[in-house]
């Protein structure tokens, strides 16, 4: 194995329990790009001008999905009831990415903290390095 091999070289566990925990909490961002604009807009069955009016925000150059503030700042796709993803077969890349984001990975103690929050961090189907690495390169968080 190279010297300067990542922490997490031996591969990190997950397994998404569905708990939606990732899908709110404290106010951020959900990156999404024009593809998956296309893409979410066809899932619910607008166009992509009338999608953006209504699921997405502005934050400079970039744009973000909108969050419920009323509903300790939900992702617009969050079931409130189920705790589900409405989208999820077209979920963003940064949702699919979770936790191989390099703020998630980035030492043993941002791991660890990821595991704290997430129930699914830590357990499960243990993915290699490669998988991790392929993750990470998609979306930088």
């Amino acid at each position: 194995m190279a010297q300067n091999a990542p922490w997490y070289k031996d591969g990190l566990r997950f397994k998404c329990t569905g708990c939606g925990d990732c899908c709110t909490g404290a106010p951020g961002f959900v990156w999404v790009n024009k593809e998956e604009i296309t893409a979410l807009a066809k899932e619910v069955g607008l166009d992509e001008t009338e999608f953006e009016k209504r699921y997405v925000r502005e934050i400079g150059v970039r744009k973000s999905l909108n969050e419920r503030e009323d509903a300790n700042y939900d992702c617009v796709f969050l079931d409130g009831k189920t705790r589900k993803c409405t989208v999820y077969n077209v979920r963003p890349r940064q949702c699919r990415t979770w936790p191989f984001w390099d703020s998630c990975v980035r030492t043993p103690e941002a791991w660890e903290a990821t595991c704290e929050a997430c129930p699914g961090s830590g357990k499960g189907r243990l993915y290699q390095l490669g998988e991790i690495e392929a993750q990470k390169a998609i979306i930088r968080i």
